[in-house]
């Protein structure tokens, strides 16, 4: 299948500006089997989906060298589904969550890759830890005990706001919020490094407060 020539432009569009040590995700999670095909044909190897049927049903009919991103609200007895395979889930928000995809990294033999996911934005639909939250769920200190998770860095999501310094504002609380639990619990740990904020509307924003993985998905598959 060769790889439709809009997707493949806009994939070529977004990567080209984007600075070195940034990656893109590509948020398929509205879309075909047949347009991921497509966007993998252009080069795109990262993806996200939020509901962990979809993804099963795609990781099983799409190449295995797929990194696949969990980026939507996480249910406890959904983790099972995706435990096997999944690359990173991005969407951690209780210590709790966190408990229950180490059980499941263990009974596959595997360590998880985690992001904690901070509320920075003024809708309260939003989910996340709280700044204060994570900061006391991290100085508590068990998740440590944990062995089949691996904690890589913060997640948020901006309000969905025109206003582009509001949206500056809060990226730079995650950026400053990531760097304090960087110096405060990975002050040697090269492995968490990833701060995944921005998406189609709002990523150049994002990348200049630190962002290093963006998720976009309208710009990619419908051309926006």
């Amino acid at each position: 299948m060769k790889a439709n020539n809009k997707i493949a432009e806009q994939i070529k569009s977004i990567s080209d500006t984007l600075p070195c040590g940034v990656t893109l995700i590509a948020v398929s999670k509205y879309h075909p089997a047949e347009a991921i095909m497509q966007a993998y044909d252009a080069g795109q190897r990262e993806f996200g989906e939020s509901k962990a049927q979809d993804l099963v049903k795609k990781h099983e009919c799409l190449p295995n060298d797929i990194k696949w991103h969990f980026i939507g609200h996480l249910q406890s007895n959904k983790i099972k589904y995706i435990a096997p395979f999944i690359h990173l889930i991005h969407s951690i928000d209780s210590y709790r969550l966190l408990q229950e995809v180490n059980r499941h990294g263990e009974k596959h033999g595997r360590k998880i890759g985690c992001l904690l996911q901070i509320h920075i934005a003024q809708e309260e639909s939003k989910f996340g830890f709280t700044p204060e939250e994570c900061l006391a769920m991290l100085a508590e200190g068990e998740w440590q005990a944990l062995e089949n998770i691996e904690i890589r860095g913060l997640m948020c999501m901006a309000s969905n706001t025109d206003d582009e310094q509001q949206i500056g504002e809060e990226f730079a609380t995650i950026q400053k919020l990531f760097n304090t639990i960087k110096t405060s619990y990975f002050p040697n740990n090269d492995r968490f490094n990833i701060l995944s904020a921005g998406m189609s509307d709002d990523y150049p924003i994002a990348i200049k407060y630190g962002s290093t993985h963006i998720r976009v998905g309208s710009r990619i598959f419908n051309g926006e």
